[in-house]
């Protein structure tokens, strides 16, 4: 069986130079690997292409078969890496709290520990008539969320 440790390796060697980055290896019982990586333009095709050839190059299929795929990391799925965090700062995210609770709002700030997310919040100040729109921030750490992703907008 092909090791996920001599996948990475490859991955991260053709990685090296480029704005790209490794979100996930996986490696079935039967050898199907999936690699995804992503950008913070998106990601191409082409350089899809190019890094499975690169893989392919690296591989020995006469000693071991396998199937490869090579593919971005699906938008609107949950953020897997850090990296992608650091990304999506500025646009709006929904995080599943541990606790089963939703919250959207906009990516302020991510960092090794936690990130910030800016929530648009009606208040009804005292005296007032009509409930106001305020900015609220919500902190969190990785432990205390089950996801966070990217949250897809038509408006």
């Amino acid at each position: 069986m092909i090791e996920k440790k001599t996948v990475c390796q490859i991955v991260n060697e053709w990685l090296e130079e480029k704005d790209y980055f490794l979100v996930e290896v996986t490696i079935s019982p039967d050898n199907k690997i999936a690699v995804e990586i992503d950008h913070k333009e998106g990601v191409w095709i082409e350089d899809c292409v190019e890094l499975s050839r690169y893989i392919e190059s690296k591989l020995n299929r006469e000693k071991e078969d396998y199937e490869l795929e090579v593919g971005s990391a699906g938008i609107g799925q949950p953020f897997k890496v850090l990296q992608q965090y650091y990304i999506h700062v500025g646009e709006e995210v929904e995080v599943l709290t541990n606790e089963g609770a939703k919250v959207c709002g906009t990516l302020k700030e991510a960092n090794e520990t936690g990130f910030v997310v800016t929530v648009n919040k009606k208040v009804k100040p005292e005296g007032a008539k009509r409930p106001k729109l305020v900015e609220e921030d919500n902190a969190f750490t990785y432990d205390e969320i089950k996801y966070t992703k990217y949250l897809i907008s038509f408006k």
